[in-house]
């Protein structure tokens, strides 16, 4: 089994990414969304994969090492390209997530969570998320999750089966399910987004100071 150096070992601490396929915004609204960045800003995807990726990384912090736990790789080719990247780079894979705890909380300072995205079933079952998630929910150390929460709804929000991030990470805008995110912080990388398209789905972003791609919230409120 392939382990994190334990925190403070390297210089900084340690992190574990889960991953699945990073998933944009959904329903109509967020497709529409897409589309239009796509087509009528001219968009890549790399690109915009790309720019989220960085807010999400500025979000989180500069100064973790990283370790990936990547269960079902996706035979999208630009997802290989940035799984060979992580790979040329000498960033560790794991080969299967422990289900003892104790071993995660020992190893990693905090958890990415990017296994489901916002087009997942709620409490999907199939595959590796489920036992994924049940440890998930069992760590003592904070988890970071992007745009959606993995179990969670996009627009009611937290479940059952979803998981108690600590911080969240909206890509481009907050979902509705953020209205119900009670962690510690709150975060929004949305700063490219045109100023038209702003405006046509009255997205109202907060203001994103200096030249930062990402701006926290507020502190949600009970």
């Amino acid at each position: 089994m392939e382990q994190g150096v334990p925190r403070g070992a390297r210089g900084g601490g340690d992190i574990l990414i889960l991953t699945a396929i990073l998933s944009s915004r959904s329903k109509e609204e967020a497709e529409a969304m897409e589309k239009e960045l796509l087509e009528d800003y001219r968009f890549g995807r790399q690109q915009l994969i790309e720019i989220w990726g960085q807010a999400c990384a500025v979000a989180v912090t500069k100064d973790y090492e990283p370790t990936i736990f990547y269960p079902k790789r996706s035979p999208d080719p630009l997802h290989r390209d940035f799984t060979t990247q992580c790979e040329k780079m000498d960033i560790p894979f794991l080969s299967y997530l422990p289900t003892e705890v104790q071993l995660i909380n020992d190893a990693y300072n905090a958890v990415v969570d990017a296994v489901l995205g916002a087009e997942a079933e709620v409490g999907e079952g199939r595959g590796p998320c489920a036992p994924i998630l049940a440890t998930l929910k069992n760590i003592r150390i904070p988890i970071i999750s992007l745009d959606v929460p993995s179990g969670w709804e996009v627009e009611a929000g937290g479940s059952g089966g979803g998981i108690s991030p600590e911080v969240l990470v909206s890509l481009s805008a907050p979902k509705q399910c953020a209205r119900r995110f009670l962690g510690r912080q709150h975060f929004v990388a949305g700063r490219f987004l045109p100023y038209d398209l702003q405006k046509k789905f009255e997205l109202n972003p907060p203001q994103y100071p200096g030249t930062e791609c990402v701006v926290a919230l507020p502190a949600p409120r009970e």
